[in-house]
């Protein structure tokens, strides 16, 4: 588990996603907004969160998440050990060209279902 913070969306402007569109084929994942809003797409649903709102998405399902506000999102995300790994490698990624990230993915049990 880890808190984290989103920064928001400047009004009128287009939410950036956190991660992109993606599924993890053994793990299942989880949210739990602290203050703030968090926007998530789960399949072909579209569902927002606020505060003391939870949101679960279970393995083998796309999903990607952004914040759709103004102010700042504080949350916890709910990852298993193989999620936090991607992540970390994800981050300290020296090739991040559409190949070299869709290959991490690989490697980490997940998929990346879009360009990024």
């Amino acid at each position: 588990m880890a808190e984290w913070t989103a920064e928001g969306t400047p009004e009128g402007g287009e939410p950036i996603r956190i991660a992109p569109l993606h599924l993890h084929d053994d793990d299942d994942e989880a949210w739990y907004v602290l203050e703030g809003t968090l926007g998530f797409r789960i399949g072909d649903d579209t569902v927002e969160t606020g505060p003391h709102g939870s949101v679960i998405v279970p393995r083998g399902m796309p999903h990607t998440y952004w914040n759709p506000k103004p102010e700042p999102a504080r949350y916890l995300i709910i990852m298993t050990a193989g999620i936090n790994a991607l992540i970390e490698a994800i981050h300290s990624a020296g090739d991040r060209s559409q190949a070299a990230i869709e290959a991490l993915f690989e490697r980490h049990g997940a998929k990346l279902l879009e360009k990024l």
